[in-house]
């Protein structure tokens, strides 16, 4: 199986105001945002667990669970259960201890 960087497995919250040119990014959850009404996140677990946590009706995070399977240490393919949500590709750009950069791509990419 192919491996992924080891930092990449927490919970990741959505630093929108970084995001440009179709590159998201991403903040470990315990990093200083500036305000904002609520953010997003997905984490990735190293038992093939992925979570897309959502803003809920109370701007608490919900949480879709599905799971990823690495293509390569740089692609992973993503599911949901019961189809909730459509696959996607996620391609890793950068990961590090203090962010993650992805650009995500349909699944049959």
């Amino acid at each position: 199986m192919t491996e992924l960087p080891d930092e990449i497995f927490r919970k990741w919250i959505h630093s929108f105001e970084e995001d440009q040119n179709g590159v998201t990014v991403y903040r470990p959850e315990e990093y200083e945002f500036p305000p904002a009404r609520g953010r997003d996140g997905i984490e990735f677990r190293q038992d093939g667990v992925f979570i897309d946590w959502g803003i809920g009706r109370t701007d608490a995070l919900d949480g879709i669970n599905g799971h990823w399977e690495a293509e390569t240490s740089r692609r992973v393919r993503i599911s949901f259960e019961g189809n909730v949500q459509p696959p996607g590709i996620i391609e890793i750009l950068h990961c590090d201890e203090k962010i993650l950069k992805v650009r995500e791509l349909p699944a049959s990419s």
